[in-house]
């Protein structure tokens, strides 16, 4: 069986903030008047939450807000605790929200949660977070043939470990099972620091990992990856070629982006996107892209919107593939 579509899920368009900020800066206008709730709509130790973390602190240490950003994590439902919760904050300055590519598939998937994406206030896209396939260092596999023929020398037994159902990994163990016709059994865990210790512990056979949360196994010579979902080689990793170099013209990549709850005031979206678009432009953080392979310019206001309808679309396709959604 071969692919028949191509899956493009990267924006044409990159607004890019660049130069240094002075700290203990805040933006002219309106401040939070209390602390901020930053929501996770995902677990602890995976790569929205690595990253959540990480802004937390840089908007910390450089004085970037008059307030302290609180990280919450509200992972369930594949992020539509989140969703929900952020929805039922309409109007409210005070609650931003983290997300990946679940702000998609999510909705898509369970329509009575009544979520429209859209009304989301667009404060910025940080990154776009990149995927390789993995498998532990101890198996002989060395490529992405070994890595065929081992897991039609298993069949179904398989195991591809995966962050939630119909979100990113599913998506890409189905590209996986239909680009080499595959049979993999994919197993669903909440976060993918779970995922990726299930691969370093041997309890899983592989996974679709991003870098951040699979570089200090693979660092600590546990994990081995085979190959990446993205247009060209990643420099961590200059070994694993690209699915396009090995004939199968698919790329993919995971949003990072921070938004608002609906209807946010128009004083308060101007204040955090001035927040992040000191944290893109930081050190800190240009120094954690590079170390963790994240690819993409800022990205706010509509162009950030007309980003998230490319990508809902996109996803919509690749949702019916899995029978996910008619």
């Amino acid at each position: 069986m071969r692919i028949t579509r191509i899956y493009w899920l990267f924006s044409a368009m990159s607004l890019v903030f660049t130069g240094a900020f002075t700290s203990t800066a805040y933006a002219e206008g309106w401040q939070p008047k209390k602390p901020v709730e930053f929501v996770i709509m995902a677990g602890k130790g995976g790569g929205a939450d690595k990253m959540a973390r990480l802004m937390q602190t840089i908007i910390e240490k450089h004085q970037l807000s008059s307030k302290p950003f609180i990280p919450v994590n509200k992972p369930g439902g594949s992020g539509a605790e989140s969703l929900i919760y952020l929805k039922q904050k309409k109007g409210n300055d005070h609650v931003i929200m983290v997300t990946l590519n679940s702000f998609y598939t999510t909705p898509l998937r369970q329509p009575d949660l009544d979520v429209d994406i859209s009304t989301f206030t667009p404060i910025g896209r940080m990154a776009e977070d990149t995927f390789l396939l993995w498998v532990h260092a101890d198996t002989p596999i060395k490529s992405v043939d070994d890595f065929v023929k081992a897991v039609k020398a298993k069949g179904g037994d398989w195991i591809m470990a995966g962050t939630g159902k119909g979100q990113e990994d599913e998506l890409l163990t189905n590209f996986l099972n239909i680009a080499y016709d595959l049979n993999m059994k994919y197993v669903p865990y909440k976060g993918g620091g779970r995922v990726a210790k299930e691969l370093a512990g041997k309890h899983a056979d592989s996974t679709v990992n991003n870098p951040s949360e699979q570089l200090g196994f693979y660092e600590a010579g546990n994990t081995r990856p085979l190959a990446a979902f993205t247009p060209q080689r990643l420099d961590l990793f200059k070994d694993a070629p690209t699915f396009k170099e090995l004939g199968k013209n698919f790329v993919y990549f995971m949003q990072r982006s921070v938004v608002g709850a609906p209807g946010m005031s128009k004083e308060a979206e101007a204040y955090y996107r001035d927040v992040f678009a000191r944290v893109y432009a930081s050190e800190e953080w240009q120094q954690y892209m590079k170390k963790k392979s994240l690819q993409g310019g800022f990205l706010t206001g509509d162009k950030l919107k007309t980003y998230w309808a490319g990508e809902k679309a996109n996803h919509k396709i690749m949702l019916k593939d899995i029978g996910e959604i008619k």
